[in-house]
């Protein structure tokens, strides 16, 4: 069986095997994993080693704070706003698929916002983008999963710092930090196991957190605590941790942006050269990492999905309110497993009535 879900994703054998030993046991301690006390020495370990290895995988400078919270990236499109805007503030939201009208609607309950671009199965000009003379920060989602649309290149906007959900593609790819003032990203993409949420938060952005903030959702109180104002996910950040290493030992981000590269040129090929399958997205801003496509109609979505489940190619349907099909494949995937699914679409393709 493969597996093609867009969460959890797929973990590399070495990274289970290392999960399952110390679930057993954890570091000879005689205790699991599951059984660590967030205040001893032995999670201060984990916690020490996941911060070095995404600091050293992100050239991260010392003035961002990363934080492990709970919640999911969805609890952050309000708690953004809660934290770095008083409620008169305006913040600016480019909107370039499901999630990004998500967070859009979470920030309109609790500050002033302003779409200030907006684009359908694409990513904007960033020329177009026409931000308000107050506006704090400037939201962007850097992967729409449901829509296939990715942004390949982040702007800076001078005194404005960007706050980007990247959830789907932070740690696939080198990134420039400095546009940006927070990152939120929750872990079961690329990092492992769902219940941890990464936040880097910028440290002059810090301290503007509104009192109606309950403390475990507080940047500036988990930053000074060392993200220990209550019980952090541990077990999630054992497997991040294990996941970070695994990247650099399979040659860090550049190595993993050319990864994402040949998996995703698979399919788009196959999906380009066919009458059958059509990729509404344009070219230059298709996902690399949640890869979607349509058959002509609902039916032959539907046989498409039954064939490739029978043949042990899985979890492939389209987000529920775009329909069609979705591949996502985020770093553990395989590209022998995407190989797989290539060939197979070009047979389904040879296999159904020619299109007139």
């Amino acid at each position: 069986m493969i597996s093609f879900a867009s969460g959890p994703a797929v973990l590399p054998p070495e990274v289970l095997s290392e999960v399952q030993e110390a679930v057993g046991a954890w570091d000879g301690s005689g205790q699991s994993v599951l059984e660590l006390p967030f205040g001893g020495p032995d999670y201060a370990t984990i916690q020490s080693e996941f911060e070095a290895e995404a600091r050293a995988l992100l050239s991260l400078p010392p003035t961002y704070k990363i934080l492990l919270l709970q919640g999911g990236a969805f609890a952050q499109f309000r708690l953004v706003p809660l934290n770095l805007l008083r409620s008169t503030d305006c913040a600016a939201y480019v909107e370039t698929g499901y999630w990004s009208a998500r967070a859009i609607a979470e920030a309109r309950e609790v500050c002033r916002v302003a779409v200030v671009a907006q684009a359908d199965a694409a990513i904007p000009p960033i020329a177009t983008w026409q931000l308000p003379r107050d506006t704090v920060y400037c939201h962007v989602t850097g992967n729409e999963t449901a829509d296939g649309v990715q942004m390949h290149r982040f702007p800076a906007l001078g005194e404005v710092p960007l706050v980007a959900d990247l959830t789907a593609d932070l740690f696939t790819g080198p990134i420039d930090i400095q546009p940006f003032g927070v990152i939120y990203a929750s872990a079961q993409k690329n990092l492992g196991a769902p219940g941890l949420t990464v936040v880097i938060v910028r440290e002059d952005l810090l301290g503007r957190v509104r009192a109606e903030v309950p403390a475990p959702f507080d940047y500036t109180r988990q930053a000074s605590t060392g993200s220990r104002v209550n019980t952090p996910p541990i077990f999630s950040v054992f497997v991040a941790s294990r996941m970070l290493k695994w990247l650099g030992r399979q040659g860090g981000l550049t190595a993993a942006a050319a990864r994402c590269e040949r998996r995703s040129r698979m399919l788009y090929h196959v999906i380009d050269a066919s009458q059958l399958y059509t990729c509404p997205v344009r070219a230059a801003d298709r996902s690399r990492i949640s890869v979607c496509f349509h058959l002509p109609d609902a039916a032959q979505d539907a046989a498409f999905l039954a064939e490739a489940q029978r043949r042990g190619l899985w979890h492939l349907a389209g987000h529920p309110t775009r329909g069609g099909i979705r591949a996502c494949l985020y770093n553990a995937m395989p590209e022998s497993s995407v190989a797989i699914l290539a060939d197979f679409m070009q047979e389904f393709d040879k296999s159904c009535p020619a299109l007139t």
